[in-house]
């Protein structure tokens, strides 16, 4: 019976290398997603001096957005792999890694979800005319949710980071 369960258990321990098809899936769709952007920056720049300032400022924000997300996919495959895969062997390379705790990616991924949508928020306001009183409204409320959901991660990571959180309490 105790061969089954260090069987099982090494099963179990091996399946999180399943989680590389992932990583290297979000690899290959950040090198489409570059040359996505590639197309825009050349769009842009070909088309800057017939645009004016609301336009260009709108195509600024699409590119600062695209990098956003470029990121977050960085951060999320790196940081995946280090957390549930396996520990990089050029840790002098990559010494920032091991700062990135699930928790703390967590707070990123949220952080970036939220910068997203503040740019997104920021394109629609600059295009009001496009939208109506009721989807700038629920473009908005979505924007607080997701604020809101931020601040709730952050406020949970904090509290279950504090020292002595697990000392029993005195009587």
């Amino acid at each position: 019976m105790k061969q089954l369960e260090i069987f099982v258990e090494k099963v179990i321990l091996a399946s999180r290398w399943l989680l590389v098809v992932f990583y290297i899936g979000l690899g290959l769709a950040l090198a489409i997603y570059a040359a996505s952007f590639i197309f825009k920056l050349w769009e842009f720049a070909s088309h800057v001096f017939e645009m004016d300032d609301t336009e260009t400022i709108l195509k600024v924000l699409g590119l600062i957005d695209a990098a956003l997300i470029a990121s977050l996919v960085v951060m999320v495959i790196i940081s995946g792999y280090e957390n549930f895969v396996s520990r990089f062997d050029n840790e002098d390379d990559v010494h920032w890694l091991g700062q990135i705790d699930a928790g703390s990616l967590k707070i990123k991924v949220a952080s970036t979800i939220v910068a997203i949508s503040s740019i997104h928020l920021l394109q629609i306001f600059l295009n009001v005319p496009k939208y109506t009183d009721t989807q700038i409204m629920w473009f908005t409320i979505i924007h607080l949710a997701f604020v809101v959901s931020a601040l709730f991660l952050a406020i949970i990571d904090r509290i279950s980071k504090k020292p002595g959180k697990d000392k029993e309490p005195d009587l």
